[in-house]
């Protein structure tokens, strides 16, 4: 079974950090380009970062630079989004994506992952509120 699990959301206070995790089972996280995207309370969904394959290559929205950062460690299967400074408009759901490499030309677009993807996870709610 394919599947993409993310942890590590939670209430936190304003100017806090988080670090989400997203685990693949069922394939191998090497030969995909990861993402993440989140969706915020009556809000669209909206791209935050993706990292190639290997690793060697991260993008992020322009609205997202800065306070995310994206990293992955294939050998234990995983993907990471670590979250700086956290306001309220970070609250919702943040959902990690893969897409088989060379599905898209070029480097990754943190923009597609939102809405296209071959697989996405189940999401994890990040709460920011004092």
């Amino acid at each position: 079974q394919l599947d993409l699990v993310e942890s590590g959301g939670g209430l936190v206070q304003p100017g806090e950090s988080l670090t989400l995790t997203c685990v693949a089972s069922g394939f191998s996280l090497d030969g995909y380009d990861m993402g993440w995207f989140r969706q915020a309370p009556g809000k669209k969904l909206e791209g935050i970062s993706c990292i190639s394959s290997d690793g060697s290559e991260s993008r992020y929205a322009d609205s997202m630079k800065g306070r995310f950062t994206i990293s992955r460690n294939n050998a234990k299967q995983t993907v990471y989004l670590q979250i700086q400074n956290l306001n309220s408009e970070d609250t919702g759901y943040y959902y990690c994506a893969a897409n088989l490499v060379g599905r898209w030309a070029g480097p990754c677009n943190p923009s597609i992952y939102a809405y296209e993807h071959d697989y996405r996870g189940q999401g994890t709610r990040v709460t920011v509120s004092s």
